[in-house]
């Protein structure tokens, strides 16, 4: 790994750890305050030493913002959409979750059909269709991860 990218993770590893606090951050992840320090130290003797990725995704589930997984998009030049209105809580189950789907790729139709009638679809109407194309993707989710733990 080059010494830019592991700054740059070491950079948001810190963040990371200030958003919930040091003493919040070793509780949730079960590792000491040093141990914390040390994944985003730029100090040499540190420099090959990472969060897991288990801890990263203990701490960014009660952080304000993914730091890290951000972090990581930006280096693959990928990019998140972060929506703060979504807790991160279980879905009520794949048959709530497929009714959920059904509803929201009606009203995504329902707001094509509206953005189609003048042969031109403007801005606006794109934010609308953009929308409910990401509550889409957040239902698709929760139905993945409720089959995931099925599969388990």
């Amino acid at each position: 790994m080059s010494d830019a990218i592991g700054s740059y993770l070491k950079k948001h590893t810190e963040a990371l750890v200030k958003d919930l606090g040091i003493e919040t951050a070793s509780k949730l992840s079960g590792k000491s305050k040093a141990t914390l320090g040390r994944y985003y130290s730029h100090d040499a003797e540190h420099a090959d030493r990472f969060m897991p990725i288990d801890v990263v995704a203990r701490l960014e589930g009660a952080a304000s913002f993914p730091h890290v997984t951000a972090a990581l998009a930006d280096l693959r030049g990928i990019t998140l959409s972060h929506d703060k209105t979504r807790p991160n809580t279980e879905s009520a189950g794949i048959n709530s979750d497929v009714v959920a789907l059904s509803q929201r790729f009606a009203m995504l139709m329902a707001e094509y059909h509206q953005s189609i009638e003048d042969g031109t679809i403007t801005m606006n109407e794109a934010k609308r269709l953009l929308a409910e194309t990401l509550a889409i993707q957040k239902v698709l989710i929760d139905i993945k991860l409720n089959l995931e733990r099925e599969v388990k």
